[in-house]
């Protein structure tokens, strides 16, 4: 009897909180905290406690095992955040003390914050017991992982304590940082956190495991006691300062020594728009791009991690679907080495960039930026130009214009077509309030001073409908053969696609297996005469386990006709003849271990028939974690052909091996280093920054390349041929004026 009235009395709790109007209130204070971690200031004892965190896995609908407790503060030039995080014991997991850490398999709690109660897009704050600081940028509504980013940094504080039964945390945001309208009392909120001692991860607003727990459609109002004052005249000035030396094997070979010098402006215009300025920018504490295996027809895509392009990403860089993108921002200060295909950087004289909210309704980005020539690649002087709007409808949906334009306005004669190039289209983007609902429609066209064939239109629909048992979901896409996207991001033209697909989830509990994932989908594409050429059907299999380990399961159908000949081992090998359907089937195979542990892996099987021949092959990567010092990782990826057009067996080889040394918050030291079989390229970069002030740092970069000559099919024999190498010496500096 006791056991039923205990049960009752829960479901009724349980009942009763689901229907209570959730809200946190931000009190005024003069009273300012010590940022130390330690909730023992008198401003906190006199503010009520949060409504209690509810479990988002393994099962959402119950409240969490391990609660937390989150209270608010502000005074004229901070809002101030404490976290009180139950656990059970001292024992928690800090994989590193390096900013930005990823919250999978570690201890953290993370903060959401919606000023302009949009839905649409937040600021993101979070830290771990140890107190590392982590923030970013939510767009997209956090419907996808495309709309998450944590390459945004700003100068916030933060501190954690660790007691024995649960770990406390303080954080100091300037207002001076958000961006908010004036007179507005009320924003939205939610806060999630991971519990590695439980494998339990929660959330202060409830989230149904179909959603991303980042997703902004579940909020809930932050209310302040009064409404935080604007400080619309901020601005902060970033110089650094660089030495450069170096050596070009495969040129002079002769070391050459530069220096150089600039810096960014920004200047909060209001509450809401933000103003950029950049003169000679330098981009080079960017690290390597991790090398991938390209075993496709076509260029693959890159994420910016530039800071000067990523506050308000989403206004410029979100239109059209991510293979018919009219503006990549990587487009501008990075070309291409017409020898090995890698990326390099090329200098930009300078630019401007605003980008914001001008009310509740408009949201609006504007861009201007010169870059140098690259006589070497042919490349005249461009300047990049972008206007983007976006108008917000009913609670979470959007009307979006963009117009980008591209222009050589000097040295012109290194180039005898492409002098000028501008792409204009409209977005539409639907997401009903529970984020059941969720569609987005484009229309673009591209101009140029060229010839550029028939039909220079794109456009793409997709629709999605997620409960909590399925997701259906249908997608079609067309790309004329004339779409000239010179700013953008279009691996490929002259097609129609579509892909609808189907997702079934079966819950389980009482049960280290948690969830049950099967899906169908299908993708098809012709080309603009209607001739199928490519089609792709997956039937997969997803396990995922209490504690957070994933294994996956997918049968994949192929079907490719080639237009032009074409080598499929990325080895430039013989290739296939053209005008021949290819249909062949495979099994991939993939598990991902339990983050939290101090070793943990990822391993990704494949095996299968591949064109007119055999492919197999193992990718992955592999961790050990000293904690919080040091992180040993190997990143591989070994694929091997078997094609009865070729004369013995090919391969590819991908090997990264890396360490991360964290020495305290402020000083840090990585090295890695990468081959590629593919580009017969080894890169070596070792690292050490030091972080003297807040987002203030002395980098110290080495590089290495080589080209690497292998000896006959396979990789029996390595030979190192050194093609240049760097030294860099960095500083830059934050000043708040």
């Amino acid at each position: 009897m006791r056991s039923t009235i205990l049960f009752i009395s829960v479901l009724l709790t349980q009942f009763l909180w689901a229907q209570e109007e959730v809200n946190i209130g931000v009190y005024k204070t003069d009273q300012s905290p010590k940022i130390d971690g330690i909730l023992d200031d008198a401003v906190w004892k006199d503010i009520p406690s949060s409504v209690p965190f509810w479990q988002y896995a393994p099962n959402d609908s119950i409240l969490a095992q391990y609660q937390t407790d989150i209270k608010m503060a502000f005074d004229d030039q901070f809002l101030y955040i404490s976290a009180k995080c139950y656990a059970v014991s001292d024992d928690y997991v800090v994989t590193s003390l390096k900013r930005d850490f990823r919250a999978g398999g570690n201890d953290n709690i993370t903060f959401l914050i919606d000023p302009f109660n949009d839905r649409t897009n937040a600021f993101m704050f979070g830290t771990n017991p140890m107190g590392v600081q982590r923030e970013g940028l939510i767009s997209g509504g956090g419907a996808s992982l495309r709309g998450f980013s944590t390459d945004w940094d700003n100068t916030w504080r933060c501190e954690s304590s660790i007691d024995k039964d649960f770990w406390s945390t303080e954080l100091a945001i300037p207002l001076s940082i958000l961006r908010f309208n004036k007179d507005v009392t009320t924003w939205r909120f939610n806060a999630y956190r991971f519990d590695t001692q439980n494998n339990e991860r929660s959330t202060w607003i409830r989230i149904p495991r179909n959603q991303w727990i980042f997703n902004l459609a579940f909020m809930a109002e932050m209310n302040w006691e009064e409404a935080p004052k604007s400080k619309s005249n901020r601005a902060t000035f970033i110089p650094y300062l660089i030495n450069n030396t170096n050596i070009d094997y495969e040129g002079d070979q002769e070391w050459k020594n530069g220096f150089n010098a600039g810096g960014d402006i920004k200047l909060a215009v209001s509450s809401g728009l933000n103003l950029d300025l950049t003169i000679n920018p330098d981009f080079s504490q960017v690290e390597v791009d991790q090398q991938i295996t390209n075993l496709s027809r076509f260029e693959l895509f890159f994420p910016e991690k530039r800071q000067f392009f990523l506050e308000n990403a989403d206004l410029f860089g979100s239109g059209g679907f991510r293979n018919a993108n009219p503006f990549f921002s990587r487009r501008i200060g990075i070309s291409q080495d017409t020898v090995t295909g890698n990326n390099i950087l090329n200098t930009i004289y300078g630019g401007a960039r605003l980008s914001g909210k001008i009310n509740d309704k408009v949201r609006i980005g504007v861009l201007d930026m010169v870059a140098a020539p690259d006589i070497e690649n042919g490349l005249p002087t461009y300047n990049y130009n972008v206007i983007s709007t976006q108008y917000k409808l009913w609670k979470r949906s959007n009307i979006g214009f963009i117009a980008v334009n591209k222009d050589a306005v000097a040295n012109r004669s290194l180039i005898s077509e492409r002098l000028s190039n501008r792409v204009i289209g409209v977005d539409f983007n639907l997401a009903t309030s529970n984020n059941r609902w969720s569609a987005k429609s484009y229309l673009h066209r591209s101009f140029s001073d060229f010839d550029t064939g028939n039909m220079p239109w794109s456009h793409g629909t997709s629709i999605q409908y997620l409960k909590r048992a399925y997701n259906l979901s249908w997608e079609h896409q067309y790309v004329g053969a004339g779409y000239d996207a010179q700013v953008g991001f279009v691996p490929r033209r002259d097609f129609i696609s579509y892909n609808p697909g189907m997702d079934f989830y079966f819950y389980k509990t009482n049960s280290n297996l948690n969830r049950i994932t099967t899906s169908l989908s299908m993708w098809a594409l012709h080309n603009t005469d209607f001739l199928l050429t490519d089609r792709i059907i997956n039937l997969r299999l997803g396990l995922e386990y209490v504690n957070q380990s994933r294994m996956d399961f997918r049968l994949s159908n192929s079907f490719i006709f080639l237009s032009s000949a074409w080598d499929p081992t990325g080895t430039g090998s013989t290739p296939l003849e053209a005008g021949i359907d290819y249909r062949f089937t495979n099994l991939t195979v993939s598990y991902n271990s339990d983050r939290s542990k101090a070793f943990s892996y990822r391993i990704n099987s494949r095996v299968g028939q591949y064109f007119t021949g055999i492919r197999y092959g193992v990718g992955g990567s592999m961790n050990y974690r000293l904690q919080p010092i040091a992180n040993v990782s190997l990143n591989y990826n070994y694929n091997v052909f078997d094609m009865p057009h070729l004369e013995g067996l090919r391969s590819t080889i991908i090997l990264g091996p890396r360490i991360d040394l964290s020495f305290s918050k402020k000083l840090f030291l990585s090295g890695a280093l990468q081959y590629n079989s593919q580009s017969e390229n080894s890169n070596l970069n070792v690292r050490f920054q030091y972080r003297y002030a807040p987002v203030s740092d002395l980098f110290i970069v080495y590089t290495d390349n080589y080209f690497t000559d292998v000896d006959g099919v396979s990789p029996n024999l390595i030979q190192l041929n050194s093609r240049n190498r760097a030294l860099v010496l960095k500083c830059s500096y934050w000043f708040n004026i």
